[in-house]
């Protein structure tokens, strides 16, 4: 799965790389390099055409973790932060948002973490984990494979100018080899050249657009265990560490 990631760069850089036509945002979001399910976070996605208006991109705030349109509750979201690449096309919770509403999650990476030989602190019987941080290999940006939802929420009143939620989730597939040994699952990077057929709302999605990182195209490092709480939150979690 992908439970925490690292989302450094600014709007303008995003709008400028992923050629946003619009900025949909209220405030900018902070740089977080520990971004946590339930969090706000910047996601690219094309809105359908209107009589008014072609396609547009747009670039916005969305909470990470899906409700789905029909949801009775959106506490649903927190368990809905990860779709597998297996049944993202059949599992009713997605298979609407799959059709339809797919989103881009720009990152500069992702964490994981790998259970060592080594007993926790304090907790009898259970092994000590170590951190990796997963990014990719030139540097550039991460553009995970997601979906999103818009869901009415009916406490709000007829008359309220923000009813809606509009929420996300990270499709996750088997991971590569090389990434395998930390953790068997890794959320589906798009590359470039496939990130307009993927994000088009008027073409139903194929699995043949999610394709695994290629062998070598991302690169893992154990980072510190201060990742590990939420509460911590600075580049420091990001750099490598160094192992004696």
């Amino acid at each position: 799965m992908c439970g925490r990631y690292a989302s450094s760069r600014d709007a303008g850089d995003l709008a400028d790389e992923f050629e946003v036509d619009q900025l949909r945002i209220d405030a900018l979001l902070p740089k977080s390099w520990n971004v946590a399910p339930t969090d706000p976070v910047y996601a690219v996605l094309d809105r359908p055409p209107r009589p008014d208006r072609p396609r547009e991109r747009q670039l916005r705030e969305l909470t990470w973790g899906l409700v789905p349109s029909w949801a009775k509750d959106a506490r649903i979201g927190s368990r809905l932060i990860n779709a597998r690449m297996e049944t993202v096309a059949d599992k009713p919770a997605f298979k609407r948002a799959f059709a339809a509403k797919r989103c881009l999650l720009p990152a500069d990476g992702y964490y994981e973490w790998y259970e060592t030989e080594q007993p926790a602190t304090g907790k009898a019987g259970r092994r000590a984990k170590q951190p990796f941080f997963i990014r990719p290999a030139d540097g550039g940006v991460l553009a995970m494979a997601g979906l999103y939802e818009i869901w009415r929420d009916p406490r709000r009143p007829d008359d309220d100018p923000h009813p809606f939620r509009w929420t996300c989730t990270i499709i996750t597939t088997n991971a590569e080899d090389s990434l395998g040994r930390i953790h068997d699952r890794m959320p589906l990077m798009v590359e470039r050249e496939r990130w307009d057929e993927w994000l088009d709302p008027t073409t139903p999605a194929t699995l043949d657009l999610l394709v695994p990182a290629a062998p070598g195209r991302l690169t893992a490092y154990p980072v510190t265990t201060l990742v590990n709480n939420v509460k911590n939150n600075g580049p420091e979690l990001v750099e490598p560490l160094e192992v004696s």
